[in-house]
């Protein structure tokens, strides 16, 4: 095969690997545009194009990591990744090791990690890396690598969830919560709700979001019944779509632009928490985004215009 040949095949492999470490679909993107640009200017081939690949993704993540923890401690608000409709790379071997390691729940464990035991996590239990390929990933002993993924296991495991439902009932519960949010049932949403629910959102300082933060089944119910009912009358709809391997919902105004999007964590057959997505910057990579500020403004007069 020819390097372009070679690389396209590796790519999805590529940016899962980034998205995982980084949790950014614009710096995963630029981290395998950057791998293409050293291994296209490589004078020679490499014994094994995917170690390359992956060695050349890791470390460049890694340095981009260690800049993006500066500028998340200052971020205005909860921050949360950005958002992933669709993972490229497929594995049915891996299958469930790559949907829960992709979750806003897994990668938010993650930014616990420091920069390397992160890259070991993701490399070592989410795509099977060996310890000898982990160790040249990451430029360290496979001793030490050893020592990263037990403090990685020890920090993830203590965050995991008590009980996940499987796809087919998560994806039923998610509907019947969005027709609930769209009919403003009060009643309907908080028996879907956990009790200790919370709503969370990522706003950046760059729009306006739903709420910083809301916890309790009532108080959730009562805030989404009052907004997304009245957003058909700004031209806003909402469809589900998976976001991040869990169910979600993306809100886009009346010519199609992104307005924020909702990722739902199902525990225990409730909704424990929805996080939204409304930063613009966050939006980007998937289609224009929409004008959330004049968005608010016609929903608070259609509110007004209720009462």
């Amino acid at each position: 095969m020819s390097k372009v040949e070679e690389f396209e095949e590796l790519r999805p492999l590529l940016f899962s690997i980034a998205y995982r470490i980084l949790s950014s679909v614009s710096e995963a993107e630029d981290a395998v545009q950057e791998t293409w640009l050293r291994f296209d200017a490589s004078a020679t081939r490499p014994t094994s194009t995917k170690a390359f690949l992956s060695t050349t993704i890791t470390r460049l993540s890694i340095d981009v990591l260690r800049s993006a923890r500066v500028r998340r401690e200052e971020y205005v608000g909860p921050w949360f990744p950005e958002p992933l409709l669709n993972d490229p790379y497929q594995d049915p071997a891996r299958s469930v090791e790559l949907a829960d390691s992709v979750s806003m729940a897994a990668l938010l464990l993650l930014e616990r990690l420091s920069p390397l035991e992160r890259s070991v996590f993701v490399l070592r239990e989410v795509f099977a890396f060996g310890f000898d390929e982990v160790a040249g990933a990451v430029g360290r002993s496979e001793a030490a690598c050893r020592q990263l993924l037990v403090r990685a296991r020890r920090h993830m495991e203590a965050g995991q969830p008590r009980f996940r439902a499987d796809r087919a009932e998560r994806q039923e519960l998610a509907t019947r919560f969005l027709e609930a949010m769209k009919d403003g049932d009060v009643g309907g949403l908080q028996q879907l709700l956990a009790a200790d629910a919370q709503l969370v959102g990522d706003s950046g300082g760059r729009a306006p979001q739903l709420a910083k933060a809301v916890t309790g089944a009532d108080k959730v119910a009562r805030l989404l019944a009052s907004v997304f009912p009245l957003m058909p009358r700004v031209g806003v709809t909402s469809e589900a779509h998976d976001v991040n391997g869990e169910p979600g919902a993306i809100s886009r105004d009346a010519d199609g632009r992104v307005l924020h999007v909702l990722a739902f964590e199902v525990l225990d057959g409730r909704i424990r928490t929805i996080r939204s997505v409304a930063n613009p910057d966050k939006l980007g990579h998937l289609g224009a985004v929409a004008d959330a500020w004049a968005i608010d403004r016609g929903i608070r007069q259609a509110r007004r215009g209720v009462r």
